[in-house]
């Protein structure tokens, strides 16, 4: 059996703290992609293929490489086709973390212990829909197994938020909060998708789209907005940090430029990233809000299969941009005037790591506990190598103590068993410490250091 009690657990001490500290904290899921409708609306999928295949560029990219067509992967081939191709490929992907992925979502929440594989594909198939079409495996079901106590979706500026305001209305017992990810008005390269993007938030606003600045009232406007509905952080997806340096004059020629449809220099662009990059951070600051960044992606690298089935489809891979000089750079303008607001920095590109470890002590200002964090492994990085590499050198270079743990950054409703993956890595970690002599036998302290990395640390930052 793959999956048992001590999974991942590899001596007495860390059996220990996981059981006894980690295992039954409620879960704060601080960044995902959940749909708020699908859970405003409490839908119980049809079939496991649903929620487990579609969306999950993960699995896409290891049914590809094991020589499964597209039809079986985001084409018109039926759920079951889909399932019984992704079946044939798990026993292909030992020591891929979707091998461990794929087996903790069938122990949680579907009870399942079984390996995934041709011979048992048709057994688990008809268990996990039996399951599907019962009212603890809704999405609220599913959320309430899993013991989630927030859950912060990704949303637009244009974004209504009906159906987070639909969630609260219902008396749900999990928070389901809004994140303001505002990319789009970063988009000025996109030619008529940004036009018709501004005036979309100019519908949402109320206000009409004329120039840089009345594009910063209509943000505004949004963010307002949003901290109505609850929200407590932004996040944002780069490429690299922008912090050219730039003149207001200059900012709104390149925004008008945009706005008759001209052609604008790698440079323009660059400047006009680097103002908006800016001014949202400051309207983070000014709302008190945690703000993240999520760095270093090339993203829809295949252009025929981005003209074929679109972006978020498998096709992105890691960045080997310089980082550290334009992300000393941002951050020190912010921090010289006292704009710089809590952050939460999350790296593609594991050479990376100890930059990302370094730069955020250069802005921690002894105001809150772990103010600037360098967040759990991304992407390519969210597994046992990545985690433990990163929490190592966070080890090292910063405070383990005082990190904000885990998220899911994930569509799909049975992507909760990352936590439990996470916290059992970070419990035989310390673990290991402890039965080599590293660190002390000390279980109060052992306990604090579980608690707050697992839950308390990202309830206390985000005033949750």
């Amino acid at each position: 059996m793959l999956i048992h009690d001590n999974f991942l657990l590899s001596n007495d001490t860390a059996q220990k703290l996981y059981h006894e500290f980690a295992k039954n904290l409620p879960i704060i899921d601080y960044h995902c992609h959940l749909s708020p409708k699908q859970i405003a609306e409490d839908i119980n999928f049809d079939n496991i293929t649903q929620p487990w295949l579609h969306g999950d560029h993960y699995k896409w990219r290891a049914l590809r490489t094991n020589g499964i067509e597209e039809k079986y992967i985001t084409g018109d081939a039926s759920d079951w086709d889909k399932f019984r191709h992704w079946a044939q490929t798990v026993p292909y992907t030992l020591r891929n973390p979707l091998y461990h992925w794929t087996h903790l979502e069938l122990n949680k929440p579907f009870g399942i212990k079984k390996l995934l594989n041709p011979n048992t594909a048709k057994e688990i198939w008809d268990e996990c829909n039996a399951k599907l079409q019962t009212p603890e495996f809704s999405c609220k079901g599913m959320i309430r197994q899993a013991n989630v106590e927030i859950i912060c979706t990704t949303d637009d500026p244009v974004d209504t938020l009906e159906w987070h305001r639909m969630i609260k209305d219902s008396g749900f017992e999990t928070k389901v909060l809004p994140t303001w990810r505002a990319d789009k008005a970063l988009g000025i390269d996109t030619g008529k998708y940004f036009i018709d993007y501004l005036d979309k938030l100019s519908k949402a606003s109320g206000i009409e789209i004329t120039n840089y600045a009345t594009l910063m009232e209509a943000l505004q406007n949004r963010q307002d907005f949003f901290e109505q509905m609850g929200c407590k952080l932004s996040d944002h997806g780069l490429d690299r940090f922008y912090c050219d340096d730039y003149t207001q004059d200059e900012i709104e020629a390149i925004f008008n430029k945009a706005l008759n449809k001209e052609d604008l220099s790698n440079k323009e662009i660059s400047k006009y990233r680097s103002a908006v990059l800016y001014n949202l951070a400051v309207m983070d600051h000014n709302k008190g809000w945690a703000q993240q960044f999520h760095v270093g992606v090339i993203r829809n690298n295949n252009t025929k299969m981005f003209n074929q089935i679109g972006p978020d489809t498998g096709f992105d891979s890691i960045a080997d941009d310089l980082v550290a000089k334009d992300m000393s750079k941002f951050f020190n303008r912010l921090a010289t005037e006292d704009k710089l607001t809590k952050t939460i920095l999350y790296n593609l590109n594991p050479s990376h790591n100890e930059v990302y470890a370094t730069m955020i002590g250069n802005f921690q200002d002894g105001s809150i506990a772990g103010k600037i964090q360098w967040g759990s492994g991304w992407w390519f990085l969210d597994q046992k190598d990545g985690m433990e590499k990163q929490m190592n050198a966070l080890s090292n270079l910063g405070l383990l103590s005082r990190f904000v743990g885990m998220l899911t950054d994930s569509r799909s409703f049975l992507s909760y068993s990352r936590h439990e993956y996470f916290r059992r890595i970070l419990c035989n970690l310390l673990g290991q410490d402890v039965e080599n002599g590293l660190i002390p036998n000390d279980m109060d302290l052992l306990k604090e250091y579980v608690e707050g990395i697992c839950y308390k640390n990202a309830k206390n930052y985000l005033n949750f």
